[in-house]
This record gives structure tokens, sequence and C-alpha cells, in this order.
């Protein structure tokens, strides 16, 4: 598949997923993927689904039709993009408790959520003096790129989110009832099980970004665009930019946090090994084994571009 595209399909819901059909899905799908080239990362609970799958378009469409039938009348979320490579090696599912966790079981999105924003009316809603933006993903994919004047939780992951709320919305919001609430996340599963957590405490004026950053930078032109920086994505492409196209971003394997072109020429940053952000937090046994693990990815490369070149 060299000279073709693969298309990419982020996708989420939220509805009452039972067990004999997450088992059927799961066999139907390994199934597709043994036949065809498939990749990506699918979480399946009771909740819902959450994930990504990557292929030619023919595959996804007959994916999509397939989960469409599942769902039914719930809102499928779905993201668009292209990339010339595979963004998975292959395509793993996940069964778990939580589509995303967040580690409160008494809230219910699907039922109980705020109101969802589109792109279009987003811009307005964000300029209004009386909202507070809220960005609920992690302090990684903030760092690389987010709205202006958006509040950072700087969280590591999103089961911190609802402690955060506890001790930190009260001084946002004031005194005032009447602030709107907006929250923003990648694709839109975050922050609409954010509205729900704060519905279930009582507060009001609730909105979210309806399929995330992507979906936004896919509708926004360049000239309407208010997301300032890349977006973070959690698949080999690390970040897009405002087309929706590779970024400039790659990881430390070491840490894990994103790092531009710049970071990788700070004299710190050795490939696979360490960078600035993580250059006192390993010890010197962990760099050996980070070293060997290097070498051995470079290895690689070379063997395959040999064969390439033959």
């Amino acid at each position: 598949m060299s000279n073709n595209i693969y298309k990419i399909v982020s996708l989420y819901s939220f509805f009452s997923f039972q067990e004999k059909s997450i088992i059927e899905l799961k066999e139907i799908l390994f199934s597709i993927e043994k036949k065809n080239d498939l990749s990506g990362l699918l979480v399946i609970g009771r909740e819902g689904l959450n994930g990504t799958i990557c292929a030619e378009e023919i595959i996804i469409e007959n994916i999509l039709n397939l989960i469409k039938n599942i769902v039914g009348i719930n809102e499928l979320n779905i993201k668009v993009s292209y990339s010339k490579k595979k963004i998975y090696k292959k395509l793993k599912i996940k069964i778990k408790d939580e589509i995303v966790t967040m580690g409160v079981p008494e809230i219910n999105p699907s039922k109980d959520a705020g109101t969802y924003i589109d792109s279009l009316r987003w811009n307005k809603l964000i300029k209004d003096q009386n909202t507070i933006l809220i960005d609920t993903r992690n302090h990684y994919e903030v760092s690389i790129g987010s709205f202006n004047n958006s509040i950072n939780p700087n969280t590591k992951n999103f089961s911190e989110f609802p402690e955060w709320v506890d001790d930190n919305l009260e001084k946002y919001l004031g005194d005032k009832d009447s602030k709107n609430i907006a929250m923003f996340c990648t694709g839109g599963i975050r922050c609409e099980k954010a509205t729900s957590l704060l519905k279930k405490k009582g507060y009001k004026n609730i909105f979210h970004l309806k399929g995330g950053i992507l979906k936004y930078l896919e509708d926004i032109s360049k000239e309407e665009n208010l997301f300032e920086g890349e977006c973070f994505v959690f698949d080999k492409r690390v970040a897009l930019d405002y087309e929706l196209k590779k970024g400039s971003y790659s990881i430390c394997y070491a840490c894990g946090m994103p790092i531009s072109i710049e970071d990788q020429k700070n004299e710190e940053y050795r490939e696979g090994i360490q960078c600035h952000f993580c250059v006192n937090k390993f010890s010197d046994d962990d760099r050996k084994r980070f070293e060997e693990r290097q070498k051995q990815i470079n290895k690689l490369k070379e063997k395959n571009q040999k064969v390439y070149k033959d």
C-alpha cells in the first residue's frame, strides 16, 4: 500500500454496550485485520467505544458501517485525516470499564452531559468575556498547543481532573454563577465526560467543543483559527498542524514528552535516551537500557533502508 494514502478515523460514542456485542465486534475487527492492512487502537467498554483506526478508504467505510449499526441512534463522533504512512503497527483492541478513564462511576455522559458547541459557534463563545475556557488534556499535550487564554489544569492524566475541579474551579468562577464554562480536548471525548462531571456537581452553563480540536481544525479556515500551535495525537504522527498534517514534533522515548526540532538541537538531547525534560529523571542504569534499545532501533532502520534500496 506504499503508493496509496491511509484514511485515519478517530471516533467515540457513549452508549450502553452489551458484553456479547463487545466480544463480537472485537472478533470481527481482528478477522478484518487478518485479510487487510488495518491498524489502530480501540478501547471498548460498557459505556461505549473510543479510538482510532487506519486503513485504505474502502476498509474504513466498511468498519464504520459496522460500528454505526451497533451505535444506532447514539452520536458517533468522527474526525478524519490522511497519512502516507501507517500511524500504528497493528490493530490493538482493549476492553476496559471506562473508554476514557476518569474514575467517577456515578456519572453518565450518554444521558447527562453539557451542551455541544460546533466549530463555527466556538469562536464566539470563547471570545465572550463571561466565558472561562478549560483545556481538559494532559500537561504535555497542552505544552505544544492550545486556545489562547485557556486554563491548563496541568494534569498528568485525565483521572486527576476531578480533583483539580474540586480544588480550583471555584476560584475561576468567583461569585458569578452565570459564567459560561467551556471545555475542549483532542477529539471531544474527555471534555464531554468532564461536562457530565460538572453537571453532577451542580454547575450550570456548561459547554464543550463538539468533535474537539481535530474537528475544529477540519472545519475552521486558517484565517479564523484561534488554536495556537500543534495538536498532540496518540500515534506515530505525535502532533498535527492546522491542516491536520503531521506536525514538527517527535517524542522523547525516555520520558514521553513531545519535543520540537529546536529541542533536538539542545546539547542535552540524545535520541532515544534523554531530552532536556528528563535529563535528571533517570538513573545511569536506565540510560544504558535506553541506549541499547536505541541501538537496536537504529540497526532495524538500517536493515529496512538496505532492503528498500535493493
